[in-house]
């Protein structure tokens, strides 16, 4: 996948210095953060979950909208998100995926005979192949 950017609602707090995050193209995400620069990472990562949460159920990429497409209410102003998918997923992506196999009879027998977990074989195997810890 590739960096996605989806326009975002900041809103000051009427007490303190921070800021409420709404995502429009994402029903539903809002966000908080004590300062700037916290509710824009703090909106980032409810975004990408969102995101992620969406494709791991199967259903297709929302398209952002531009950013002059986005009117805040008074007192807010937009900004936008980017969103690293490749690295969100790589370390909150967790739906498995059922995969079919077709493996020799005799490797197939000896494997069952010592209760192999065909699962974890063959995550512990793509896991070495691609270098990742």
């Amino acid at each position: 996948m590739k960096k996605l950017v989806y326009p975002a609602i900041l809103y000051p707090f009427e007490v303190g210095e921070g800021y409420t995050v709404e995502v429009p193209d994402l029903p539903g995400c809002i966000s908080q953060g004590d300062s700037l620069a916290d509710a824009i990472e703090m909106a980032i990562d409810a975004a990408s979950g969102w995101i992620l949460d969406e494709l791991e159920d199967g259903n297709e990429l929302i398209k952002a909208s531009t950013i002059e497409k986005i009117v805040p209410d008074e007192g807010g102003f937009v900004q936008y998100l980017v969103l690293d998918m490749d690295t969100y997923t790589e370390k909150h992506g967790n739906k498995a995926v059922r995969k079919n196999l077709t493996i020799p009879s005799w490797l197939n027998t000896l494997a069952e005979k010592q209760n192999i977990n065909f699962s974890e074989v063959l995550k512990d195997a793509l896991a070495d192949k691609l270098h990742i810890a």
